[in-house]
């Protein structure tokens, strides 16, 4: 009798593949190779940089248009410190002397408006500052060819009044080294700016300075002689551009002496020449007595 023929069973095992895991440690070890490639890059350079270049860098990311004073209260919000002296008790006689003299109550009245003149005055006197201040940017923003001269002209108030500094910054300067004339593009500045200082009621007065000379440094031009050429300078181009003779107040060199930067007198930005438009309010009419 002859046999069934055997079914063969053929069991075929098919191998899954592994899941994907995504590429983000790729991505974390790229920033990672890069993250040290520029951290050598850096350790490098600085090995083979010179102390001046190391300066010269440093002078370059420093704000030139930060100033470096601090305020009354000594941070960074400009605020005026509080009277150390506080609320002071009346002595006993004052609490019982009751009311006021009559000549008292008078001169009260006197100081209060006078106090209250005082106050209008400075809140007029910032309005007319924000107005210059907006006037003199505008000016210098229909000139689109001095953009990358922005870091070299700084506005800003003071106590005398309002500043433009023409300021000398690493790898550009408003002046020749050594020169009182101006670079051509340090001339349009004024001559744009004049119309604008023309139409203000201020009146002028321009300031040079220079930064010190290094130790060591080969002698060069007198600091006193070249600041005060280069404001001299400064008020020929206003005045060739129209601005009235008569409005400036005064044109002065200071030399090395009122460096921006006290604890680096050497750096670039300590060269500038000041423009301030001065704070002269008219005096205040005579209070009549009652």
């Amino acid at each position: 009798m002859t046999k069934p023929a055997q079914t063969i069973i053929v069991k075929k095992v098919k191998k899954a593949a592994h899941a994907h895991h995504g590429g983000a440690w790729k991505i974390a070890y790229a920033d990672f190779v890069t993250a040290m490639m520029a951290f050598f890059l850096l350790m490098w350079l600085i090995s083979m940089t010179t102390q001046e270049q190391k300066e010269g860098l440093a002078e370059y990311f420093a704000p030139g248009s930060v100033s470096p004073s601090t305020s009354g209260a000594g941070g960074m919000l400009w605020g005026t410190s509080l009277d150390k002296s506080g609320g002071k008790p009346l002595a006993p006689r004052e609490v019982a002397r009751g009311a006021a003299k009559p000549e008292d109550s008078a001169q009260q009245t006197n100081s209060g408006r006078t106090g209250d003149r005082e106050i209008n005055r400075s809140a007029a006197g910032q309005q007319a500052s924000h107005s210059a201040i907006a006037s003199l940017r505008q000016a210098l923003q229909s000139m689109p060819e001095i953009a990358d001269m922005s870091r070299n002209i700084v506005i800003e108030p003071t106590k005398e009044g309002l500043d433009v500094a023409l300021m000398d910054e690493s790898g550009r300067s408003m002046f020749p080294e050594g020169s009182v004339q101006p670079y051509p593009s340090t001339r349009r500045v004024l001559e744009t700016l004049a119309p604008t200082l023309r139409r203000l009621p201020n009146r002028l007065a321009i300031t040079g300075h220079t930064a010190a000379a290094r130790p060591g440094s080969a002698a060069g031009v007198d600091p006193w002689s070249l600041t005060t050429g280069r404001a001299l300078a400064v008020r020929e181009i206003l005045s060739g551009a129209g601005f009235p003779n008569d409005r400036f107040a005064s044109v002065v060199g200071r030399a090395d002496t009122e460096p921006v930067f006290p604890d680096n007198p050497y750096i670039s930005p300590n060269r500038r020449v000041r423009i301030t438009l001065l704070n002269e309010e008219p005096p205040l009419p005579p209070t009549p007595l009652r």
